[in-house]
């Protein structure tokens, strides 16, 4: 597999330096990606850079990963209006762990390929260097010109942000370029990824390289993804989409790919997914014949929540949007764990209950009408039953139904709905 022509029908790269196709011809190359460990999970927003090293690794080549310890330290000035938080040594130890787990949903660690990929933390070679060390071993090498032309420095002195920028933050590309030069020198590492707002920083480093000790390296970069009306990729009202069960349910993940329009879907399904491009196009044809159906939105939402989180959290997912639109039934509302249950349901009216009533039975008239009221009014309940349209966990009943224990979802929940698209959940307090 040619790496370069895989990225560009992908549509992933936005900046390649000169040279870089051909030096992958040539031999297998390592390449690495810096991903900063300032969550314990990654988001959705380092997929695509993931992705890059995993068609890297696909293609024969050896992919790297630099957690910055160090600089997760410092944080970077690009494409940012404000100096991040400093964390700790501890924090940032845990952070690397969880990112490697999730990582290996992706890349191969453990075989005893010559590939196989490995991780690295740039903490490990930065925290015995002293800063006059540094200053002479690198700082020497790059002038103040020219890490002020960098874009990133640029804007933040140009004033479109307050805080300007500290010593602290402009030193950033010299610490990213001194990691380029080292894992060039002890891993033979000649190929730097990231998002295109990397640009400056990674070309830091192959200047770095070049002029410290006449060895040539390269750049690759791929755009910054965005949705097609305007709004920021990854994110929704609640924030992120973290990879990390416990910070975004597989249910919410599901939903978020599912949820795509069609013009984000075709170009998602070639970054996020391992399709060929003959697979690519052929959905991408169905989809058009048949655009109701959603078919891109679901093979992109199975593929990549199978990738992350397993089959079986798949098919909970599935098996919860079925529920909401119309499709699923009591058995499938009933095996529901309480936190997707809730993410099903999330928005949707509530209600409380003491649970000495549910013991002793409520009839269902009373239960919508004056307990609860979901419904105005006890008359109004009954003629709702009459006409067939309340069902309670997805059940239909009639007026002589009585809700009790039997009827919780959960040991705590009841799910009331009137017609197709009302929902209640009534909560047992």
């Amino acid at each position: 597999m040619n790496f370069v022509e895989e990225l560009k029908w992908r549509g992933m790269i936005h900046d390649i330096m000169p040279g870089t196709e051909e030096q992958l011809k040539k031999e297998v190359t390592a390449a690495y990606v810096g991903i900063d460990p300032t969550a314990d999970s990654l988001h959705i927003g380092h997929l695509v850079s993931v992705m890059m090293l995993k068609h890297f690794q696909v293609a024969g080549h050896k992919p790297i990963v630099l957690v910055g310890g160090a600089t997760g330290m410092i944080g970077d000035p690009s494409m940012k209006s404000s100096e991040r938080n400093l964390l700790d040594e501890e924090t940032l130890s845990h952070n690397q762990e969880s990112i490697k787990q999730q990582l290996k949903h992706f890349l191969d660690f453990e075989s005893d390929e010559p590939n196989r990929a490995e991780m690295v933390n740039n903490y490990d070679w930065m925290k015995d260097y002293t800063f006059l060390d540094f200053i002479r071993d690198v700082g020497k090498h790059l002038t103040v010109n020219y890490m002020m032309a960098k874009d990133s420095v640029k804007k933040r002195l140009s004033g479109e942000s307050r805080e300007g920028l500290s010593f602290t933050e402009f030193t950033y590309q010299l610490v990213q370029g001194y990691d380029f030069l080292h894992l060039y020198q002890q891993k033979n590492c000649k190929l730097q990824m990231g998002g295109s707002d990397q640009w400056g920083n990674i070309t830091t480093g192959t200047e770095l390289i070049r002029r410290k000790t006449g060895g040539e390296a390269f750049a690759l970069t791929c755009p910054l993804i965005t949705k097609a009306d305007g709004g920021k990729f990854g994110k929704t009202e609640k924030g992120n989409i973290w990879l990390d069960p416990n910070y975004t349910s597989p249910y919410q993940f599901y939903q978020f790919w599912l949820n795509c329009s069609d013009e984000d879907s075709e170009r998602y399904i070639k970054i996020f997914t391992l399709f060929s491009k003959s697979e690519v196009d052929a959905l991408i044809g169905e989809h058009k014949q048949q655009p109701h159906l959603r078919l891109l939105q679901k093979t992109l939402a199975k593929d990549i929540t199978i990738r992350v989180h397993g089959e079986e959290q798949y098919n909970t997912a599935l098996e919860a949007t079925e529920i909401l639109f119309g499709k699923g039934t009591t058995e499938t509302l009933q095996k529901l764990p309480e936190n997707v249950l809730l993410d099903v349901f999330d928005g949707v009216p509530m209600f409380d209950v003491p649970e000495s009533e549910i013991e002793t039975g409520i009839p269902v008239i009373d239960f919508l009408g004056g307990n609860t009221q979901i419904l105005a009014s006890k008359g109004e309940a009954r003629r709702a039953l009459k006409e067939g349209s309340i069902s309670i966990n997805k059940n239909k009943v009639n007026d002589q139904f009585v809700v009790n224990r039997s009827a919780l979802l959960n040991d705590k929940y009841i799910l009331a709905q009137k017609g197709k698209k009302n929902f209640y959940l009534v909560k047992v307090i």
